[in-house]
């Protein structure tokens, strides 16, 4: 199972996520639940770099595992990718349900 955590403030804004573990839905290589979720997961990052100017951490250091920290909260662009990331596992979560996937939020 995959298990991504979102992080809020007190006020709803996005402080970042983190990812972790292979969905097993099929076996490596084949899974389309953790190729969806891996998608959307470096696009996501991949955009937050290029398209904004959004000032964040990322680690990366165990495989299947992926960690997006801001160092403030996400402004508005940030906050509308992330916004996007959330919609489309939500959309991964309710076709292939909680075995696959889990997504829960977290205010920190």
């Amino acid at each position: 199972m995959t298990k991504i955590t979102v992080f809020t403030d007190h006020d709803g804004r996005y402080l970042g996520f983190t990812c972790l573990g292979h969905a097993g839905y099929a076996d490596a290589g084949e899974d389309i639940v953790c190729a969806g979720i891996s998608a959307l997961v470096i696009t996501t990052v991949n955009a937050l770099e290029a398209l904004t100017a959004e000032v964040f951490d990322t680690e990366a250091d165990v495989p299947g595992e992926i960690a997006v920290r801001f160092r403030s909260p996400a402004g508005h662009d940030a906050d509308l990718l992330m916004k996007s990331l959330v919609l489309g596992l939500q959309g991964i979560q309710t076709t292939y349900g909680d075995e696959f996937i889990v997504l829960e939020f977290r205010e920190v």
